[in-house]
């Protein structure tokens, strides 16, 4: 099982008892706000969509870890590398990504577990590029990819909602952990 350690967090699996927590991030509209359409999730979809989370693991090798608090077992979200599918113009890259519940936000829980990420796509997975593609405008997120690295490569739009997307990458080979 692949689990990665920081300070604060733990990175693991998702477990069965993930669901109703992750259910209540993806339903909250302002951690919504900046995803696909902007549209919340119900329990049946973050159940569907955990279950693809998982396929990725097995499929790729990689995938969107859970994100616990180790202080208090808590689900804070997901941080992890996954194909974007939904931008098929980033194909065949790897894009990290984060989703945390408001509570936690303003933390540097994002930060640490992207950092994790990074480490590990490098490390573990002998990536040599990575992306994160974001919402315009979302500048929680942005401030993440500057601390990781990460610089604009260009902007873009969403193939099936039509905003402005922009694109950032890191080139592992040179990144310093």
């Amino acid at each position: 099982m692949t689990e990665i350690h920081t300070p604060r967090l733990l990175l693991r699996r998702w477990h069965d008892d993930d669901l109703a927590p992750m259910a209540d991030i993806n339903a909250d509209p302002l951690v919504m706000r900046w995803v696909g359409d902007g549209s919340v999730l119900d329990l049946d979809q973050t159940a569907e969509a955990i279950e693809r989370w998982e396929e990725e693991w097995d499929d790729e090798g990689f995938g969107l870890f859970a994100v616990e608090l180790l202080a208090s077992g808590e689900l804070a979200g997901f941080a992890g590398l996954s194909l974007p599918e939904y931008l098929p113009e980033a194909m065949p890259d790897v894009e990290i990504s984060w989703r945390l519940g408001r509570q936690f936000w303003g933390q540097g829980y994002a930060s640490e577990a992207a950092q994790a990420v990074l480490e590990f796509a490098l490390q573990d997975r002998g990536l040599e590029r990575v992306i994160a593609i974001d919402r315009l405008g979302n500048e929680a997120s942005e401030n993440v990819m500057r601390k990781l690295g990460l610089v604009f490569e260009r902007e873009t739009a969403h193939p099936d909602y039509g905003h402005a997307l922009t694109v950032h990458s890191i080139d592992l080979t040179e990144y310093q952990s």
